[in-house]
């Protein structure tokens, strides 16, 4: 008997049906005037031309959501992960000043469940409408023996484009600027192995905390790119990428603020100490502005109007110590 491709596991017929679901199905693209091929092809063509932009950069960012994954399989949920994986790429994108222009997944599974598919690409796709990204292409990967039957995993790519002299980062902010945090709708994609443990015992009574979409803060930047110096996503590593845009020889001492309760919880849990937090998960901050003191208000108030929590973290110092930025904050 012949071993086939499709009794070694891979069905080449679903994944051409995704794809085919994929062109048929939603409205109308963003930047849909400059695709100038997309979905199905060998490559997606994106016409570079940006006339209102002087000495235009091109901003790419790849990421994916970790071990969230698991539990979008455990409980049969796969829309919020698509919209985690935008958010991941894309609010780190924002954080060099850049605005989205298209995206690219890539959804790799044991064996191809079209529905489970399909509801993830709904959430990739619904996500990239929010922040006027256009998703242009994508991969899907069946692959039997490297992943069980109903796991899978996910990747993003996106790419972005800033005029050269508008982009953020350390090199506007100044002794002097403020510090402004923006609320977390909660977990969103980090610490979830240690979530994972945290809460195995009853974990269907968190299920909606622990799947609760990253929120995404394009929108949010669109509206106050004009005002602000630098912008830092608080993922992995949590509040320890703030320095990632303080310039060197310079300190901040963060203000405390109220953590939600389920990161309260995870401490009581877990018994780490407030620095083990903050250096771990984003403890209920999902992106932090620099700006200058003059533009503070109009950043909170935009902060608010876009359904989020204002922060006061405090104030860019000059350091009594030379070399890169650092926190004057002593967590236990």
């Amino acid at each position: 008997m012949a071993i086939t491709y499709g009794k070694s596991g891979v069905n080449i017929e679903a994944g051409d049906a995704l794809v085919s679901w994929l062109q048929k199905t939603g409205k109308k693209s963003p930047h849909q005037d400059k695709i100038v091929s997309g979905i199905g092809g060998f490559g997606a063509q994106f016409l570079f031309d940006f006339p209102k932009i002087k000495d235009p950069i091109l901003v790419s960012c790849t990421d994916g959501v970790g071990t969230k994954v698991k539990l979008a399989s455990h409980f049969g949920s796969y829309r919020g992960v698509g919209q985690d994986l935008v958010a991941m790429c894309l609010n780190d994108m924002i954080c060099e000043g850049a605005s989205p222009l298209f995206f690219l997944d890539y959804y790799a599974s044991g064996k191809l469940n079209l529905d489970a598919a399909r509801e993830f690409l709904q959430g990739v796709r619904e996500a990239c409408f929010e922040c006027n990204c256009a998703l242009i292409g994508g991969e899907t990967a069946e692959m039997p023996g490297v992943y069980e039957k109903n796991d899978f995993d996910c990747a993003g790519f996106a790419v972005g484009v800033v005029g050269k002299k508008e982009t953020l980062g350390a090199h506007r902010v100044e002794v002097g600027d403020v510090v402004v945090g923006v609320s977390s709708s909660g977990f969103h994609s980090n610490g979830y192995s240690l979530l994972r443990r945290v809460f195995a015992d009853d974990l269907e009574e968190w299920k909606d905390v622990l799947l609760t979409p990253t929120a995404l803060y394009v929108k949010l930047f669109e509206k106050i790119k004009g005002k602000v110096n630098a912008l830092a996503h608080i993922t992995g590593s949590g509040i320890e990428n703030i320095l990632r845009v303080l310039p060197a020889n310079t300190c901040i001492e963060l203000s405390d603020w109220e953590w939600p309760e389920p990161f309260l919880e995870v401490q009581r849990r877990s018994e780490m100490s407030d620095k083990e937090m903050l250096t771990t998960i984003n403890c209920g901050l999902g992106l932090v502005i620099v700006c200058n003191k003059e533009n503070a208000g109009f950043v909170k108030k935009e902060i608010k109007s876009a359904g989020f929590r204002s922060l006061d973290l405090g104030i860019v110092e000059k350091g009594k110590e030379k070399g890169e930025a650092y926190f004057l904050n002593r967590w236990k």
